[in-house]
């Protein structure tokens, strides 16, 4: 049995993961916005749930509720940063608060959390953190680059937390989906004020790999690999979830490496 922490498990993948690791006997606090998802679950699994209000960009109020929780059930195993929304539009078309937004929730919300998490998991010599990144927080597609930005931002963020926890028996994995059919591109998504220019970007969407019906994943087809994730004594750093994944990051990357091999003549006279 494991005691989990999990934000924005109201709907999506955080729904369905909760569900699992309650069935089969998991403690869970989970985080939402609004708890009234939570009232079937709660009537269900009174003693091993623990429903909790929370605005992930609120650092206080984020380090309350995994303090809480810790207390609540005397011991924290996983913390899972499930919370995040995606921000559809063009770079020139972002506006400057849903761009600010987006980074507060999808970057800072999973800082204050991480943050909140690790003395705990020092003090205790355990405690595997999840992060829930994106294939395209690996690479890019045309009018996500501001959610692009923000996933890049958690790979990085938490593959030098990897290196500076792992001393204290602290596991870090980096969850990188493909497209699913979730909500994200619905109502927990936001759109960006149109520029006409960009139409003929978008209109190609539609026939852009990583965004073709046969590209998204059943959602309720995760749920085994993340109980097995849990588990795993030795749990990557990163783990894609999906078919789309790795075949089009070998691509993508070997792609850079001969751009980089092309002009490494220029790269190391530039060293001095």
């Amino acid at each position: 049995m494991k005691t989990i922490f999990i934000t924005g498990a109201s709907r999506g993948f955080g729904k369905l993961w909760l569900e699992a690791f309650l069935k089969r006997g998991d403690n869970v606090a989970a985080t939402s916005r609004t708890i009234e998802a939570y009232k079937d679950l709660v009537s269900q699994y009174s003693k091993q749930f623990l429903p909790l209000q929370l605005d992930i960009t609120d650092k206080k109020a984020v380090t309350e509720a995994v303090n809480k929780a810790h207390k609540h059930f005397g011991s924290l195993d996983v913390v899972i940063n499930n919370a995040g929304y995606g921000l559809f539009g063009a770079i020139e078309e972002a506006g400057e608060q849903e761009t600010k937004d987006i980074f507060e929730a999808n970057v800072f919300g999973t800082l204050w959390v991480t943050q909140a998490a690790l003395p705990i998991f020092r003090e205790q010599k355990s405690g595997h953190i999840i992060q829930l990144s994106s294939v395209l927080g690996v690479w890019t597609l045309p009018t996500l680059g501001i959610y692009n930005a923000t996933k890049f931002a958690v790979e990085g963020l938490s593959e030098a937390l990897a290196s500076e926890v792992a001393e204290f028996g602290i596991k870090v994995t980096i969850i990188e989906p493909n497209g699913y059919t979730t909500d994200f591109g619905g109502a927990s998504a936001v759109q960006s004020e149109a520029i006409p220019a960009y139409n003929n970007v978008k209109s190609a969407l539609g026939d852009t790999e990583g965004l073709l019906p046969e590209d998204y994943g059943k959602p309720e087809a995760t749920v085994p690999a993340i109980l097995k994730l849990i588990d795993s004594p030795e749990p990557p750093l990163r783990l894609f979830l999906g078919k789309l994944g790795y075949t089009k990051t070998k691509r993508v990357y070997a792609e850079k490496l001969a751009t980089w091999e092309s002009w490494e003549d220029v790269a190391v006279a530039a060293h001095g």
